[in-house]
C-alpha cells in the first residue's frame, strides 16, 4: 500500500521536475539570445565584415566548385573571383562618386525645385504647418529667463568623415580577405565539422545537412544578386533612354536597394519621382520614370525571381519587415540590406531539423509542404 502511495506522489514529482527543466531550458535560451544581440551590437564592428564575408564566400561558392570540376584549383579561382569582385566594385564606386557627390550638393536646390512644382499639394498642410511653428515658437518663448541651453560638442565634419572612412575601408579589406581564405579553403570547414562526431551515422547526417544548406544558401545569394544586377541594369538603361540624369546612379541604387523586398523597390521609386519631377516640364512625361521602374520591379518580383528561385525559399512579409527593422538598428544601412539573406539562411537551416522545423513554417510565406504532410498525418495519428 505505501508502495502504491509513494509511487503515485513521484508522478506529480516529476511531472513538476519536467516543468522547471523547461522553464530553465527557456530562461537560458533567452538570456544567450539577450546576449547575442548585446554582442552583435556593440561589437558589430567586428562581426559586420565576418558576417558579410560568410555571404560573398557562400554566393560564390557554386561558381568556385564549377571550376574545380573544371580542373581549376580552389585558391586559384577564389583569387580570380575575389579580385574581379574587388575590382567591380571599386569601379561602380568610381563611376558613381561624382555623381553622387554631385547630387548631394544640389540637394537643397533639389528640395526647393520639388516643393515649388508640388506646391498645388502643400496647401492642404500648410495650415497645419503654421501651427507647429506656432508652437515651436512659444515655447522658446516661455523660457524661463536664467535658463540657458546647453549644445553638447559634436566631432567635426571632417574628423567624422575620416572616421566613417577608416572604419568603412577596414570592414571592406576585412570581408574580402576573409572571404578569400573561406573560399580557398575548400571542404576544410566540413571535414572539422564532420570530426566533431564520433558515430558514423552522426557524420553521415552532418555532412548531408552542412550540404544542403551550403547548397540552397549559395544558389538563393548568387541567384538573386544575379537577378538584381539584372534589374539595376534594365533601370538605368530605361531612364537613360528617357532623358534622367545620372542613370548608373539609379541603376545600382535598384540593385542594392531591391534587395529589401517591398521597401528597397518603394524607395527607388519615390527617388526616382522625385528627380524625374524636377528634371521634366511636362508632369506627364516626368512620370514616365517612375513608372518604367514600377514596371520593372513588378516583372521582377511578380515573374522572373517566383520563376528563377521558386517558391520554398520566399519569406512572409511580416518576418521580412521585422528582420529589415532589427538588422538596420544593429548594423545601420548595411544591416538592413542583408536582412533578408540572413532570414533565408535561418529558414534554410531550421528547415533541416525537427525540432526547429516550426520556426522555418513560420518564416515562410506560405505553408510548406512537410508542415502540411505533418498536419494531415495529425488526425491518423490520433486515431491510433
Amino acid at each position: 500500500m505505501s508502495e502504491q502511495i509513494s509511487s503515485g506522489n513521484d508522478v506529480p514529482d516529476m511531472a513538476r521536475a519536467a516543468s522547471d527543466a523547461r522553464l530553465m531550458r527557456s530562461l537560458l535560451i533567452g538570456i544567450f539570445l539577450f546576449a547575442l544581440v548585446y554582442a552583435l551590437y556593440f561589437a558589430r564592428d567586428f562581426f559586420m565584415p565576418v558576417t558579410l564575408a560568410f555571404m560573398l564566400a557562400l554566393m560564390l561558392t557554386p561558381i568556385v566548385r564549377l571550376l574545380r570540376r573544371h580542373g581549376v584549383p580552389e585558391f586559384v579561382s577564389a583569387t580570380m573571383l575575389v579580385f574581379l569582385t574587388v575590382a567591380a566594385v571599386a569601379a561602380i564606386g568610381y563611376f558613381m562618386s561624382g555623381p553622387v557627390i554631385a547630387l548631394a550638393n544640389d540637394w537643397p536646390a533639389i528640395g526647393r525645385k520639388l516643393s515649388e512644382r508640388l506646391t498645388e499639394l502643400r496647401h492642404p498642410f500648410e495650415r497645419l504647418l503654421e501651427i507647429l511653428n506656432q508652437v515651436d515658437r512659444a515655447a522658446e518663448t516661455t523660457q524661463e529667463p536664467g535658463l540657458q541651453k546647453v549644445v553638447v560638442a559634436q566631432p567635426g565634419i571632417v574628423s567624422q568623415a575620416a572616421g566613417n572612412l577608416l572604419s568603412g575601408t577596414t570592414t571592406i579589406a576585412i570581408t574580402f580577405v576573409l572571404s578569400l581564405f573561406l573560399l580557398a579553403s575548400g571542404t576544410l570547414f566540413y571535414e572539422k565539422i564532420v570530426q566533431s562526431f564520433t558515430r558514423m551515422s552522426e557524420k553521415k547526417r552532418a555532412l548531408r545537412v552542412v550540404y544542403d544548406v551550403e547548397r540552397e544558401i549559395s544558389r538563393y545569394l548568387l541567384t538573386v544578386t544575379l537577378i538584381n544586377a539584372g534589374l539595376g541594369l534594365a533601370v538605368g538603361l530605361g531612364l537613360w533612354a528617357i532623358g534622367m540624369p545620372t542613370p548608373l546612379v539609379w541603376g545600382v541604387a535598384a540593385m542594392l536597394l531591391n534587395f529589401l523586398p517591398y521597401i528597397g523597390a518603394a524607395t527607388t521609386i519615390l527617388l526616382v519621382a522625385a528627380i524625374s519631377i524636377i528634371t521634366f516640364d511636362s508632369l506627364s512625361y516626368a512620370l514616365l520614370a517612375p513608372a518604367f521602374v514600377v514596371l520593372c520591379n513588378v516583372i521582377e518580383g511578380q515573374v522572373v525571381t517566383p520563376l528563377v528561385v521558386g517558391r520554398r525559399l520566399e519569406i512572409n512579409a511580416v518576418a521580412i519587415f521585422i528582420a529589415v527593422a532589427f538588422w538596420s538598428w544593429l548594423w545601420g544601412f548595411v544591416g538592413a540590406l542583408i536582412a533578408v539573406p540572413i532570414l533565408v539562411v535561418i529558414k534554410v537551416f531550421c528547415d533541416h531539423f525537427d525540432s526547429l522545423r516550426h520556426v522555418g513554417n513560420f518564416l515562410a510565406a506560405q505553408q510548406t509542404i512537410e508542415a502540411a504532410e505533418d498536419e494531415a498525418a495529425a488526425p491518423v495519428v490520433a486515431d491510433r
